[in-house]
């Protein structure tokens, strides 16, 4: 049955190899669980089992809803009348596999993202403390005449360009620079209207996302034009088109993007748990408090459920209060009185 079922995810519906193997590798702990086969599974067996998950070994919900698309895509495939296993159960035990899975005992998937809470974006304050202290690590290496200036600007671009296109450490550090190109509707910004990105998060088992991101800040454009003109050429290794180099010439890593963004947080004490998916955060934020249209902001950032984009969202207190009175202003134009009856 497991083969079967494995054959069919990487041949009909070409999954990973290694994502394949993860769902498989769930349904056996589920069988190891039990110390029941397919054909004797029920609802009561997954409810003890998701009781153990969560009360023994303190599963996140992400987790546990995986667990449990794990175990219904198996059922899913055992029951099904295309591939016989429900004939050959009762054919040979005098029963036959049945759904374990069902709305009433498992997770709902209510939204697209289920990260830590204490994820947040940064302030604008916060935001341009953060990109004005990378800014002068570059001159005091300089003005010291010390080494690292070069990737203290590269680092400092790096940033820039996180924020200034709501990119993800996976989706920067990829970046190359045939990347950038021009875009018709926004002849001011020359060749760096548009952003492609090449290594949008995957949907579970599925190849990287591509999306083209369109420019909206100038400033962040003369950011990486100086950089490209300037500085990569310094750093440049023949033969690669990346944009983010190391000294040694090879393409930069997440880790070290995190790293450096865990110095410069360090040295300005802010909060801890901002990491550099904060910049991505904050430029959703900044975005919607300015007034884009939430679904542009979608659509920048790749993201297929608009309820991940409104937490990716954390307004601030002035931005909703100003909300508030617009709201409330627009209530009493239209001659709704404030706190009345929703009936009045």
């Amino acid at each position: 049955m497991l083969d079967g079922w494995a054959m069919q995810q990487i041949g009909g519906r070409n999954l990973r190899k290694n994502t394949v193997d993860r769902v498989v590798g769930t349904v056996r702990q589920f069988q190891r669980f039990t110390g029941e086969w397919p054909w004797q599974w029920n609802a009561g067996a997954l409810d003890e089992w998701m009781t153990h998950l969560v009360g023994v070994l303190r599963r996140e919900p992400s987790t546990i809803r995986v667990y449990q698309q794990a175990v219904r895509g198996f059922c899913d495939y055992i029951c099904s009348e295309h591939y016989g296993w429900v004939q050959e159960c009762e054919a040979r035990f005098g029963t036959h596999p049945v759904q374990v899975c069902h709305e009433w005992n498992t997770v709902t998937h209510l939204q697209d993202y289920e990260g830590r809470p204490g994820r947040r974006a940064l302030t604008r304050p916060e935001l341009q403390g953060f990109l004005d202290h990378a800014d002068n690590e570059v001159e005091l290496r300089l003005s010291a005449r010390r080494k690292g200036a070069l990737p203290a600007y590269r680092d400092a671009t790096l940033f820039k360009v996180m924020y200034g296109w709501g990119l993800r450490p996976i989706e920067v550090v990829n970046l190359d620079t045939c990347d950038f190109y021009r875009n018709a509707h926004a002849p001011e910004f020359g060749s760096f209207g548009m952003l492609q990105v090449r290594h949008g998060k995957a949907s579970r088992g599925g190849a990287p996302k591509r999306r083209s991101v369109v420019t909206v800040w100038g400033w962040a454009v003369s950011a990486v034009e100086d950089y490209i003109a300037n500085v990569r050429p310094l750093l440049r290794s023949e033969g690669t088109n990346a944009l983010w180099l190391t000294e040694r010439g090879r393409r930069m890593r997440t880790r070290e993007v995190a790293e450096r963004f865990a110095q410069y947080r360090h040295a300005l004490s802010l909060d801890p748990v901002l990491s550099p998916h904060a910049l991505r955060h904050s430029y959703v934020t900044h975005l919607i408090e300015d007034g884009a249209d939430p679904r542009f902001v979608q659509q920048q950032v790749g993201h297929a459920y608009q309820s991940t984009t409104a937490i990716y969202t954390t307004v601030s207190g002035d931005f909703a209060n100003k909300m508030m009175r617009q709201a409330l202003d627009r209530m009493r134009a239209a001659g709704a009185p404030p706190g009345g009856s929703p009936c009045e």
